[in-house]
C-alpha cells in the first residue's frame, strides 16, 4: 500500500464515519469519536452501523464495548478489513472495496434527460427519501442534515425523483453514497446515467476535492466505469447472538 493510498483510506473512513454520526445525531445522542473508531452507546437508526473504524489495527474489545450489542441489528463497519469480531459474536454481512476518483477527472457523458437538483426543505428530503426507499419515508434523513457540507441529490424525470445521491465533504475528500436509480424502466434511469450525473452535481459543488465511497458487487462495476478505482477492503459485521 502506498502512502497516497493509505491517507485516501483514512479520509475515506473518517468521512463516512461523519456521514454515520450526522445521521445518528438526527435520532438522539452522536456517537464518539476515539483515534481509531467512532462508536454509539445507543443503537442506530436501521442500515447504519454501531460503529466505524478509522484506523487499522483498531482494538477490538474495546469497540464492541462501546456499542449495544443486545439490542437486535448491532453492526460494525470494519474499514480496514482486518477486525476478527467472530468471537464477539458477529459475522460477516458483506464485504466491499473503498473506491476512489481524482479530482479534475472528466465526468463521463451519459445521455438521460433527467434534471438533476440539490434538496433544499423538509418536503423535498421526504419525497426524496421516498424515491430512495422504494416506498416511503420513514424519516430516517432529518431536515437538519441540510447544509453546506452535506448534498441530497435528486435527479427528476417530469417532476418524479427517479433517482439519487447523497454527498458529504469532510476529510479533504467528498463522500459519494446512497446512490440508487428505481429498477422500474419506465420511471427510472440507466445506472451509469446516474453516476454520472451525481459525479456532474458533485464536480459543480466541490470541483477541487476528490470523491470515494464504497461498493460491491454490480454496483461496483458500475463505479469502475464511471472512473473510480477500488482502494481496499472493507467488511460489515452484523451481530449475531
Amino acid at each position: 500500500m502506498t502512502r497516497d493510498t493509505r491517507e485516501l483510506l483514512l479520509a475515506a473512513a473518517r468521512n463516512n464515519a461523519d456521514w454515520c454520526d450526522a445521521v445518528v445525531r438526527g435520532h438522539g445522542p452522536a456517537g464518539a469519536f476515539t483515534p481509531d473508531h467512532w462508536a454509539s452507546a445507543r443503537r442506530t437508526p436501521p442500515l447504519y452501523p454501531d460503529a466505524v473504524t478509522l484506523a487499522p489495527g483498531a482494538a477490538a474489545a474495546s469497540l464492541v464495548a462501546g456499542i449495544d450489542i443486545e439490542a437486535p441489528g448491532c453492526s460494525v463497519k470494519d474499514s480496514f478489513g482486518d477486525l476478527d469480531l467472530a468471537g464477539h459474536g458477529f459475522e460477516v454481512l458483506f464485504e466491499a472495496e473503498w473506491i476512489h476518483r481524482p479530482a479534475g477527472v472528466p465526468v463521463p457523458e451519459a445521455a438521460s434527460g433527467l434534471e438533476w437538483s440539490q434538496v433544499a426543505t423538509a418536503g423535498e428530503l421526504e419525497a426524496w427519501e421516498a424515491a430512495w426507499d422504494g416506498e416511503e419515508s420513514t424519516g430516517l434523513f432529518r431536515p437538519a442534515l441540510l447544509g453546506e457540507d452535506i448534498a441530497f441529490l435528486a435527479a427528476r424525470s417530469g417532476g418524479r425523483i427517479v433517482a439519487g445521491a447523497v454527498a458529504s465533504t469532510g476529510g479533504g475528500v467528498v463522500g459519494l453514497s446512497n446512490l440508487f436509480t428505481h429498477d422500474d424502466a419506465a420511471v427510472g434511469a440507466d445506472i451509469d446515467a446516474v453516476w454520472a450525473g451525481a459525479l456532474a452535481a458533485i464536480a459543480a459543488h466541490w470541483p477541487d476535492l476528490p470523491v470515494v465511497g464504497y461498493e460491491h458487487g454490480d454496483d461496483l462495476d458500475a463505479a469502475v466505469r464511471a472512473g473510480f478505482t477500488p482502494i481496499g477492503p472493507l467488511r460489515v459485521w452484523l451481530h449475531t447472538p
